[in-house]
């Protein structure tokens, strides 16, 4: 679903049949408004062309200034937009707050996992763990917090995990299979064991994902790894939070990819202050 579906569904869902009532009754239909969104806490801001897109539909007459751009870090106190016209301003209030507070609090993680790894070689990626039709979005918002898309879908590169270890027949047979119909998508194998490592670079493995390790089997696969194909990138996931990324990274992988960045990130606290207009 992109953007604009996303925006329509949203009104749809907050107006019904009826109409925003409280903004018909109370706020006379001339009355002239002028807001600004401001957040109340640090943070690194997304989503304000979504937020415009949505006062302007409410509003189509309403003037919106973006004064913080997407990727933009934010303290306390400070303005990101500024709005002003008609009433349907208080009517896109909540729905715009609604994508631009879930898309901030995604950057805001994700920048706090970039800044714990700076000064390694490791980059933070996302995973598909991601809000049913909001995923395009959730990824915009990793890369506007600093950190890489990992795959968009199912169809963009091929992962085996544990499953397809217990289901798959041949495994050979199957990577032939993929290279000559998909010579150019990523093959990425998920290993917990030291035995699917060796595996999964004997059959070539663009990327070894090493899922739930623990500290010295983790050691002893990126070792292995290195020795054996040094060009193969390794990736860390599997439990990875604040406390645990720095010391991950320093063990010389390439990526690690967090879950948390998109399936936990609390939204950022915005709010929309009316200013007084005489």
């Amino acid at each position: 679903m992109n953007a604009n579906a996303l925006i329509r569904e949203a009104l749809r869902e907050d107006l019904g049949r009826r109409g925003d009532l409280t903004t018909k009754i109370f706020v006379p239909t001339r009355a002239h408004i002028s807001a600004r969104v401001v957040a109340r806490k640090a943070g690194v801001i997304c989503g304000l062309k979504i937020a415009k897109a949505i006062f302007r539909a409410c509003d189509k007459t309403c003037r919106v200034s973006i004064i913080v751009p997407d990727g933009g870090e934010v303290k306390a106190g400070q303005t990101v937009l500024k709005i002003s016209g008609r009433r349907g301003i208080l009517t896109a209030e909540r729905t715009a707050l609604n994508f631009l507070q879930r898309l901030s609090g995604v950057a805001t993680r994700t920048a706090l996992f970039v800044a714990a790894i700076r000064k390694t070689k490791a980059k933070i990626y996302d995973t598909r763990k991601t809000l049913p039709g909001w995923r395009e979005l959730e990824k915009y918002a990793v890369r506007c917090g600093g950190g890489m898309n990992h795959r968009l879908g199912l169809y963009d590169a091929v992962m085996v995990k544990d499953n397809h270890w217990s289901a798959a027949r041949n495994f050979d047979r199957a990577v032939e299979k993929l290279r000559r119909l998909y010579p150019r998508l990523p093959l990425i194998i998920e290993a917990d064991r030291l035995d699917q490592v060796q595996r999964a670079l004997k059959l070539s493995a663009d990327i070894i994902l090493l899922d739930n390790m623990p500290r010295p089997r983790l050691r002893q696969a990126i070792r292995l790894i290195r020795h054996d194909s040094p060009k193969t990138k390794i990736e860390i996931s599997g439990g990875v939070d604040l406390k645990t990324v720095r010391s991950l990274a320093r063990l010389g992988v390439d990526r690690i990819s967090v879950g948390q960045i998109t399936h936990s990130a609390p939204a950022l606290d915005l709010g929309l202050d009316l200013v007084p207009t005489h």
